[in-house]
């Protein structure tokens, strides 16, 4: 992979004359189940694109092999960029906030590794905060510190007490200042999703969910191994708008919360699901790296998911739509990741594609932010044009 990305998206043809207010051509349903809207949603035609327009070059790259020491990035876990342009980037390797101007330039660096006032041990994440403050949050135990819009640090609050075994994980911050926490066991098949407030109190339950479906083999031995299902379902999650939203990705189907738990609406997209095979079984074994063939047998006996999964991911932009990741199929891999984009309301406006290998991290108004790794091992942070036209 390269570092810079040649041609990315074209994102010409189909659907010219989509805005936000909802896909022409699209024949989007609407219904009430006991009070709650639900939204049914067509199939989007294949190979149709949204008219928006991403740009073929990033238009800022931060990220070197050699040179000024800021700029050597390693283990990135996340970034964001501030109202005044300013780009905010969580080094994990260092448990460093590095801060960058519109230009790329570095402005300074905050943190560091140890436990200190400011410091971390391991770094997480980083979002802005009500006020034009800073949020960066870290483990162990999942503490979040709070910076003023300078980087200096302010104080650290906690979201679990340490009477538990379990720990609820900081996911994200609301726009009024509240937390979305999630407690989401590797060997539970359930979720549990709260709101917390500025000093780490619950404030309301979003309740408990599907989970992914772990699988416990050679229970009660020495050899106890967990693994998952095969082609499982993997829950998903995130802050959408003033709303949570919340689904598993074996079905094409999001339920958004409102902050006191209650169900708001119901969005569905159509789709098809394509049954798993013995011979995609087979492919997805031998591409999987084992210790010895004895693994590999063994591993042959994890369960196996009916179907293959509808969708791989959510995120929801500045704008409060919301992005699904479509599911590549083995041997119909897509060269650049595949979007369902829906407006606020929930219906669908389209297909978007997104650079290769760019880990987004924040879809901005006018931007998208993410993480590219060259060949050579090279993490660049970029900030790639967005242009959201209706034609």
């Amino acid at each position: 992979m390269k570092t810079r990305i040649p041609v990315v998206v074209v994102v010409l043809g189909f659907m010219a004359c989509e805005s936000d207010e909802g896909a022409d051509g699209l024949d989007t349903q609407l219904r009430d189940s006991a009070g709650i809207r639900i939204v049914e949603n067509p199939r989007i035609p294949k190979g149709s694109r949204l008219a928006w327009r991403i740009g073929p070059e990033p238009s800022l790259s931060i990220g070197v092999l050699e040179g000024d020491e800021p700029h050597m990035l390693f283990f990135v876990t996340d970034a964001t960029r501030l109202a005044d342009g300013r780009i905010v980037i969580a080094n994990a390797g260092s448990a460093e906030l590095r801060i960058f101007d519109s230009n790329g330039s570095h402005l300074g660096t905050r943190g560091g590794r140890g436990e200190g006032p400011g410091e971390f041990r391991e770094l997480g994440n980083v979002a802005p905060w009500p006020g034009d403050s800073l949020v960066a949050w870290f483990a162990p135990g999942w503490r979040i510190s709070v910076f003023d819009g300078d980087g200096n640090y302010g104080r650290t609050f906690g979201i679990n007490d340490g009477t538990r075994s379990w720990r609820f994980r900081p996911d994200s911050p609301t726009k009024d200042g509240l937390f979305l926490a999630v407690l989401a066991p590797e060997d539970a098949d359930t979720l549990v999703l709260e709101f917390r407030d500025g000093k780490g109190a619950v404030r309301s339950s979003l309740g408990t969910h599907p989970g992914s479906e772990p699988y416990l083999m050679n229970e009660g031995t020495n050899r106890e191994m967990l693994y998952w299902k095969i082609f499982g379902r993997e829950p998903v999650w995130g802050v959408w708008g003033d709303l949570v939203a919340v689904g598993v990705s074996s079905h094409y189907e999001i339920k958004a919360l409102e902050a006191d738990g209650s169900l708001a609406r119901i969005v569905r997209r159509e789709h098809s699901p394509r049954a798993v095979t013995s011979a995609d079984v087979e492919t997805h074994v031998e591409g999987r790296r084992f210790f010895n063939e004895a693994d590999r047998r063994e591993y042959r006996s994890v369960p196996v998911a009916e179907h293959f999964p509808a969708f791989t991911s959510i995120m929801s932009d500045a704008l409060d739509h919301l992005w699904v990741r479509e599911y590549d199929l083995p041997g119909e891999e897509r060269a650049t990741p595949l979007w369902t984009v829906f407006n606020p309301e929930g219906h669908v406006l389209g297909f978007v594609e997104t650079p290769a290998g760019l880990s987004i991290y924040e879809i901005g108004a006018d931007y998208i932010l993410g993480k590219v790794i060259s060949e050579l091992g090279v993490e660049s942070v970029q900030l790639w044009p967005l242009a959201r036209s209706a034609r």
